[in-house]
């Protein structure tokens, strides 16, 4: 027999919506962080969007160029890419309206952060693997 209460608690588990990050800067170099986090992502649950200019397909996943370019909501971003390059994302990351950002070690400056808070934009800088439980030599 069938506990009802035991299988409604796992409706309302199948039922919450799974939280969409998007990887910017992913790659599909498996020694890469972009990388690793599109698996650690993926392994904690989480949709993941590779945002990459560069490449058609990481882990299995279509890329899109920019945020802008994914038609619906996304979550949470991670950003791998340097900061001279992340600073120019900015705008697109604030018009997406993303409202988690991680700006992980290496991808973060003074003027990044001055800029994304001027955007409205509460920058996390740490590593988001670790921000999720997991660790990147897992993968």
């Amino acid at each position: 027999m069938i506990d009802r209460r035991t299988s409604l608690n796992c409706n309302v588990l199948y039922d919450a919506p799974m939280k969409t990050v998007a990887v910017i800067g992913a790659s599909p170099h498996r020694h890469k962080f972009g990388n690793k986090a599109v698996r650690a992502f993926r392994e904690a649950g989480y949709r993941v969007i590779p945002i990459t200019p560069r490449h058609d397909m990481v882990e299995g996943e279509r890329t899109y160029a920019s945020v802008l370019d994914y038609p619906d909501p996304i979550d949470v971003a991670t950003v791998y890419v340097p900061a001279e390059i992340g600073i120019t994302l900015l705008d697109t990351i604030a018009r997406k309206g993303i409202g988690e950002v991680w700006f992980n070690p290496g991808s973060e400056s003074a003027a990044l952060l001055a800029r994304a808070r001027t955007l409205g934009i509460a920058p996390i800088t740490a590593c988001s693997i670790l921000g999720i439980g997991k660790s990147p030599s897992q993968f």
